[in-house]
């Protein structure tokens, strides 16, 4: 079957993208109002940017309104109205439920720290909390808040924040600074309400190598 986007609702774009783009990985991005009030909440659509600096993005989508949510409001440059900060805080099995939770729609400045029964770390660099249950923090100033269709129903956002500090829990990492993902056991998000472990793994060498065969 072929579909030309712009021919389908944006529902349905929506199902292409979430049931082609996985198993995906989840930031759970805390964020602190501009009058100090906390928030939680999943995004899955999320990615790692590049090391020099250290860069990562998130992507809010905005409300069916077309408004934006409250970790876009809140993580949105301090020109736009935001605090220009955020945390992502990794995702593992152990905490699947509690993340689930956070995505509760509560209204703005109500707490799914709360509503969750997970505990506010402090942050060494930037203003809101961590996930003190979480085994990895990044600490994220926002750099650009890039709109791909701004103040449209379920628009595409795109939060690209540079890393200014990282908690890493003790046992997960050794002094090449590699992490131990099976200790890690980190989620991934499917379609609809369904999320994959990363416990089966394998390797392939890269590049031309791969073609070598088995002996």
């Amino acid at each position: 079957m072929n579909f030309v986007p712009a021919s389908l609702s944006p529902t349905d774009r929506y199902k292409l993208l979430i049931g082609s783009i996985m198993p995906r990985p989840i930031a759970w991005v805390s964020t602190t109002s501009p009058d100090g009030r906390p928030n939680l909440a999943p995004f899955s659509f999320f990615a790692g940017v590049g090391s020099n600096p250290m860069t990562l993005l998130f992507c809010p989508a905005s409300k069916p309104d077309g408004s934006d949510k409250d970790s876009l409001r809140n993580a949105k440059p301090r020109s736009q109205g935001g605090t220009g900060e955020f945390v992502v805080n990794i995702v593992p099995h152990a905490l699947a439920t509690k993340m689930s939770v956070c995505a509760e729609e509560l209204a703005y400045g109500e707490s799914e720290f709360a509503l969750a029964g997970l505990a506010q770390g402090p942050s060494v660099v930037v203003g809101c909390p961590r996930v003190l249950e979480s085994p990895i923090n990044f600490e994220c100033r926002t750099l650009q808040v890039i709109r791909t269709n701004a103040g449209q129903p379920n628009s595409g956002n795109i939060v690209l924040g540079e890393v200014v500090h990282v908690h890493v829990r003790d046992d997960l990492i050794n002094d090449r600074l590699h992490i131990d993902t099976g200790l890690l056991d980190a989620i991934g998000r499917m379609g609809g309400n369904d999320y994959c472990t990363t416990r089966d793994r394998f390797s392939v060498a890269r590049g031309a190598a791969a073609l070598a065969k088995p002996d």
